[in-house]
């Protein structure tokens, strides 16, 4: 596997260092990732008090994730409201909603719903004139804000490393599960001038590309 956000919570695996069975790889596992984007987003957007999550209820850890925002909102003194949607249909009720509750801005949780509909969400989001923070930079090359995440290339190029190894006689079960070790932060500033807003310097030297 190369793409699992999370393969103990999917039930993959019953740990990263020895997963057993026939299943190794790599994971995407966006735990420490989550308060990161979130300090990111409130660098971005000056005054930044009431950040509105958007997530799909479905996914198996939208609990620890939403756990892990409020947790590290409540330390900057910000509001987290959660907005969620389990359909595409269910995107421009909630997104209206996200403005009526005088949302500053939007954190996306990415999962194969946002991932599949991006041009549909990234309209949306548009539409409502609202920063957003995405965790793949596939949304910002798209015309969304900003992303922080793994970078899904080195993710492919290292999975070949483990195909190497079980073909030579391993067994996947003894090799422990690896998580992201490049990670990528971009911004659209082409987004940012549609956005009326200006990006600090500060956030600005800490991309590791910037979409002009």
């Amino acid at each position: 596997m190369t793409i699992v956000a999370d393969p103990v919570a999917s039930g993959l695996v019953t740990s990263l260092a020895r997963p057993d069975g026939n299943v190794t790889g790599l994971s995407l596992n966006s735990t420490e990732l989550w308060p990161k984007r979130l300090q990111l987003l409130k660098e971005t957007v000056p005054g930044l008090t009431r950040i509105a999550v958007v997530a799909n209820p479905r996914i198996q850890w939208y609990a620890k994730a939403v756990e892990s925002l409020t947790a590290a909102a409540a330390l900057s003194a910000t509001d987290i409201s959660v907005i969620p949607i389990q359909t595409p249909d269910e995107m421009a009720p909630a997104l209206r909603a996200a403005s009526r509750g005088r949302a500053q801005a939007l954190y996306v949780l990415s999962d194969s719903l946002f991932i599949l509909h991006r041009p549909t969400l990234i309209k949306l989001i548009s539409a409502a004139g609202l920063p957003a923070m995405f965790g793949e930079r596939r949304f910002v090359d798209e015309g969304g804000l900003m992303s922080y995440g793994p970078n899904w290339a080195d993710g492919w190029r290292r999975a070949a490393g483990y195909v190497d190894r079980i073909l030579k006689g391993a067994r996947p079960g003894d090799l422990p599960i690896e998580q992201p070790t490049k990670l990528e932060f971009v911004v659209n500033l082409g987004t940012a001038r549609a956005l009326g807003l200006k990006v600090p310097e500060s956030v600005l030297l800490q991309a590791d590309e910037v979409i002009r």
